[in-house]
C-alpha cells in the first residue's frame, strides 16, 4: 500500500447532485486511508478540453504517486475505453477521450497507458451511465492500495489526443498565441508562455514588450492590483501563461473576449 495515499477528483458534475459523493464512498469503501482532494467540479458539461487544460496545470502540484480521477465523460457507455495513465509522477484515471492529451504531449514524462479491462476492479454490478463511480473510483482506490499497475490491463498506443494549438513565432519579434481559457473571475488565460516572452527579451533585454488583442494595445504588469483603473492589462500568471484581467472586475465580459481570440505579442525596440 502506498504511504499516504492521495486520490484527486475532476469533474463536470457539479455540487447538486449526489454523484461526486457516490465515487469518493466507492474510493473509502476499497481504502479507508486514501485522502481524496476535490481538484474542481465546476468543469463546464461535456467540455473535455476545459477538463485537460485543468489537471494539465494542477497535477504537478501533488505528491508523487498522486492518483488523479478526472470524469468529464459524454461518450459514456460508448465503445470509448476506460484507461490508466502512467507517468514519471502521476497516474491518471479516466477515460479514453482525449481529456489527458496535455499528459500526452508533456516532454519531462516517460508514458504508459492501459486499458483498463480487469473487472474484478470495477464495482461488482457496474452500470451504463456513471463509470466515475463503477470503474475509474474502483480502480484509483485498488492502485492505491498496491495493485501492480500491469494487473489492470492491457498497454495500448492508440489512446485518443486532442489538438490545443500552442503559440507560434509568425516573424523573429513576435509571438502569437489565442486565448484558452477563461476563468471564473473572467480572466482570459492564452496559450503564449513566460518562456515565449523571454525568447522575445532575449532578441533586445532593453525593449519593451506590446500585447495586442482586437486591436486593442495592452500593457503587462506583474501583479493584478498594479493597475491604475478598469482597463485591460497582462501579467503572467501563477501557472506561468499570459493572462488578461481586469483588475476587481470581469475581463472577458467586459471587453467580450472569448476562447479562440488571436493575441499577438510584439518586441518593440
Amino acid at each position: 500500500m502506498q504511504n499516504n495515499p492521495i486520490i484527486t477528483l475532476t469533474s463536470d458534475f457539479g455540487y447538486k447532485d449526489p454523484f461526486v459523493g457516490m465515487m469518493k464512498g466507492v474510493i473509502l469503501s476499497v481504502n479507508p486511508l486514501a485522502k481524496v482532494i476535490d481538484i474542481t467540479h465546476g468543469i463546464s458539461p461535456h467540455n473535455i478540453k476545459e477538463a485537460s487544460l485543468t489537471i494539465g496545470m494542477s497535477h504537478s502540484f501533488f505528491p508523487p504517486k498522486t492518483v488523479h480521477v478526472v470524469v468529464v465523460d459524454p461518450g459514456v457507455g460508448s465503445s470509448r475505453r476506460p484507461i490508466l495513465v502512467i507517468t514519471d509522477h502521476s497516474y491518471f484515471i479516466g477515460p479514453d477521450n482525449g481529456v489527458f492529451s496535455l499528459i500526452y504531449n508533456s516532454k519531462n514524462e516517460t508514458l504508459k497507458v492501459i486499458h483498463l479491462t480487469s473487472e474484478h476492479y470495477f464495482m461488482p454490478d457496474k452500470g451504463p451511465t456513471f463509470h466515475g463511480r463503477d470503474i475509474f473510483s474502483p480502480a484509483a482506490a485498488w492502485l492505491t492500495k498496491g495493485i501492480e499497475s500491469a494487473n489492470f490491463g492491457e498497454a495500448i498506443t492508440d489512446y485518443v489526443t486532442l489538438h490545443f494549438p500552442s503559440a507560434s513565432r509568425p516573424e523573429e519579434k513576435a509571438v502569437e498565441g489565442e486565448v484558452i481559457y477563461i476563468d471564473r473571475f473572467g480572466n482570459a488565460i492564452t496559450n503564449i508562455t513566460a518562456l515565449d516572452l523571454n525568447m522575445l527579451y532575449g532578441i533586445n533585454p532593453g525593449g519593451k514588450i506590446k500585447i495586442v488583442i482586437k486591436e486593442r494595445h495592452i500593457e503587462l504588469r506583474s501583479h493584478y492590483s498594479q493597475v491604475p483603473d478598469k482597463g485591460l492589462y497582462a501579467l503572467v500568471n501563477s501557472t506561468e501563461y499570459l493572462e488578461l484581467f481586469t483588475y476587481k472586475g470581469n475581463a472577458s465580459s467586459v471587453f467580450d473576449i472569448k476562447v479562440g481570440d488571436i493575441v499577438r505579442v510584439l518586441l518593440v525596440t
